[in-house]
């Protein structure tokens, strides 16, 4: 019995990496709906509910929920701009992270609150939401640069990502400068990102994942 030549084992070799490959697009297409979703949820808890403890879980859960979303839209846009798709990539995973952590501090001190609270102190970590908001936003701003030269998203995926992008680093810089959440020039821009900008770009990104590439 023959052996299989080079080119023949090559060829399996392409066949079952694209199989993985599609296999965690679809896997990470889910994850954008449930970031989305979560996010979503963050804001009902943060701005209408004001509750620590469900709104740090849910940051917690979404900063978790974007890294295999982040990892699946950097292996489609690196072939459209290789080194930018990395710094991307870097960002948008240095915020996810910072979410994250940030969300677990919130919920460590919602459930066992410090003797001596003083919690208008900023995360050290993620000072004013530095990762959370600064630095996702220049990152999807990235992202969605790369997407309007991309043909595997749709053209209205970076518009919404240039609008979320923008707002994040409003929210970022308002609680950086002004302070005070209750503020308007802070409240817009996030009742504006929290319940439709964001949601719409993680589901917009899950569609579009979980499609495939055409």
């Amino acid at each position: 019995m023959a052996s299989p030549s080079l080119s023949q084992t090559a060829g399996t070799a392409r066949a079952t990496a694209q199989t993985s490959a599609v296999s965690f697009e679809k896997f990470a297409g889910w994850c954008a709906v449930a970031a989305g979703v979560s996010g979503f949820l963050y804001s009902i808890a943060f701005i209408v509910l004001k509750d620590a403890g469900i709104s740090a879980f849910f940051l917690m859960l979404g900063g978790l929920l974007a890294t295999p979303v982040l990892l699946a839209v950097y292996e489609r846009l690196r072939e459209t701009d290789a080194s930018f798709a990395r710094w991307g990539l870097v960002l948008g995973l240095a915020a996810a992270v910072g979410s994250l952590i940030h969300g677990g501090y919130d919920l460590a001190n919602a459930i066992n609150p410090p003797a001596t609270p003083n919690l208008d102190l900023p995360s050290q970590i993620d000072p004013r939401g530095m990762l959370t908001f600064g630095v996702a936003g220049i990152g999807l701003l990235v992202f969605a640069w790369l997407m309007s030269r991309n043909t595997t998203f749709p053209r209205s995926l970076a518009y919404i990502g240039y609008v979320a992008g923008v707002l994040l680093l409003w929210i970022y810089l308002g609680r950086l400068i002004i302070l005070q959440p209750t503020n308007l020039i802070i409240v817009v821009p996030a009742l504006l990102a929290g319940f439709l900008a964001n949601p719409a770009w993680y589901i917009g990104l899950g569609l579009a994942l979980m499609r495939g590439r055409r």
